[in-house]
């Protein structure tokens, strides 16, 4: 078994290596700090321990013997261990120290580089560390020693190489730190791009010079460049349309990724509180089973579903699409028309509005039996509507929703937010069934006009119905809501 000191980027967790990833994945045990990305650690199995040596609130980091130790008793119980720091290994880390330790103690190890923060956190404050004409080199420096009792750094020299320089943890020394650049010959309009928290949604990017860098408020963690590139502004992270805005995910865990994701990627940070879980009906699928063995000998002409969910419990059931036989499908819009795909089926029909009443529209009249899997708990438009038409409606209860159980710190962290949403109105009740109006954000986004009305009825103002009601529309109405 192996030590692996794995470097996890600057804060983007997209920014891990596939090997930093990969070695993440089949971990027994994961040793991580302060600067660690924390939905990393998601990566490792369920079951693997999972040791903080980093700083929490009134309690200081573990020291750095203790890490050394602690990672060679784990290697020598022939365990997977993966030492995960901020950054890169090799780079202000103290990796060399953990790998020396291990090399003499003869316990395997391996060194997965990340991307450094001298490097990332740069890029993604759109400030280029060389450019053609403004720099052709960079140092990399650390701030975190006195400048004025440097044994290691000598800052004179530094400032007379020239090109770029990127200091990292130095905050604390800032001032100090500028009046030996300056004294080593910076002029003090020297530009400056000092960003924290970089490549995170709470990036923020403070613009001054070496002559004003000491009074300027900033908070550690800090990435400081110096030099003439740090005046370009080819800004693009924290340009996205919802770059530090803060959103609640009211949907199941289980189904909230593609929201996640696409709110991610547009520059938000999510906060996930789950208003449902997703549970097996009351019968124990008994209904849903029964209605899978009448569809395999004939007995519907269609099967109508409303979600993704009924698709997914009703599909594991069935051994393949041909199971459907004649029966032709109608899913209540794209999403749920994905879900089939999935189980390889096509839907026949899917109504041009994404609602109960527009499905009931569309279909046609006739005679014979359909088939509704959804949840134990729905409206009856649709068995009613289908009903008026000719056709005898069989519901099968395929999951139920039950209330979920956020913790207070997820909850304090919602009614901090910019914005929440709702995908369902079984999310608007049981959201404020477990956490109250006081913690609804002040925007309230709804993704179609059931929910919408289920939210209004329960006391909230709706500021935004998406137009089309899909994650896609849902997306969209959050940017607009919040432009």
């Amino acid at each position: 078994m192996t030590v692996y000191l794995v470097g996890a980027g600057p804060g983007d967790p997209e920014l891990v290596t596939v090997k930093g990833a990969d070695v993440l994945r089949r971990a027994d045990v994961v040793v991580y700090d302060r600067l660690s990305v924390a939905s990393l650690l998601d990566l490792a199995p369920a079951d693997a321990e999972r040791i903080s040596v980093g700083k929490t609130p009134g309690h200081p980091s573990m020291p750095q013997d203790q890490i050394n130790a602690l990672l060679v008793a784990r290697g020598r119980e022939g365990k997977e261990v993966v030492r995960l720091k901020g950054g890169d290994p090799f780079v202000f880390a103290r990796g060399g120290e953990e790998a020396r330790a291990l090399l003499e103690a003869g316990v395997p190890f391996e060194v997965v580089p990340g991307i450094t923060s001298a490097v990332g956190v740069a890029a993604y404050a759109g400030v280029p560390v060389t450019y053609r004409g403004l720099s052709t080199s960079f140092t990399v420096v650390t701030g975190h020693e006195d400048p004025w009792a440097a044994t290691e750094t000598d800052w004179d020299a530094v400032a007379r190489l020239g090109g770029t320089i990127v200091i990292l943890m130095g905050v604390a020394t800032r001032a100090a730190i500028a009046e030996r650049l300056m004294a080593g010959g910076l002029t003090p309009d020297t530009p400056v791009a000092a960003v924290r928290w970089g490549t995170r949604p709470e990036q923020r990017t403070v613009r001054t010079t070496l002559g004003q860098l000491a009074t300027v408020e900033l908070e550690p963690p800090v990435t400081m460049v110096v030099g003439a590139v740090a005046e370009l502004d080819l800004r693009w992270f924290e340009a996205r349309p919802l770059f530090g805005r803060r959103i609640v995910v009211t949907r199941a865990r289980e189904q909230a990724s593609e929201l996640v994701e696409r709110l991610h990627r547009l520059g938000a940070e999510t906060i996930e509180l789950p208003a449902i879980t997703i549970d097996e009906p009351d019968d124990d699928g008994a209904a849903l089973r029964a209605a899978a063995d009448a569809l395999r000998k004939g007995d519907y002409r269609w099967v109508v579903f409303t979600s993704a969910n009924a698709v997914e419990r009703f599909g594991a059931l069935l051994r393949d699409a041909r199971d459907f036989g004649t029966a032709k499908v109608a899913a209540i819009g794209p999403g749920t028309a994905d879900a089939l795909r999935r189980v390889g089926v096509e839907a026949d029909l899917v109504p041009p509005r994404f609602v109960a009443e527009s499905l009931v529209d569309a279909f046609p009249p006739g005679e014979g039996r359909v088939l509704l899997p959804r949840a134990a708990v729905a409206r009856d438009v649709l068995v009613e509507g289908l009903a008026a038409k000719g056709w005898q409606v069989t519901r099968a209860d395929a999951y139920r929703t039950l209330p979920a159980e956020p913790s207070p710190s997820a909850l304090a962290e919602a009614r901090k937010a910019d914005a929440i949403t709702f995908t369902s109105s079984s999310t608007v009740t049981n959201y404020l069934q477990v956490a109250g109006p006081d913690s609804v954000p002040p925007v309230v986004v709804c993704i179609g006009p059931v929910t919408a009305a289920t939210a209004r009825d329960a006391g909230l103002t709706v500021d935004v119905v998406a137009e089309e009601h899909t994650i896609d529309g849902l997306v969209q109405a959050v940017i607009d809501a919040l432009r």
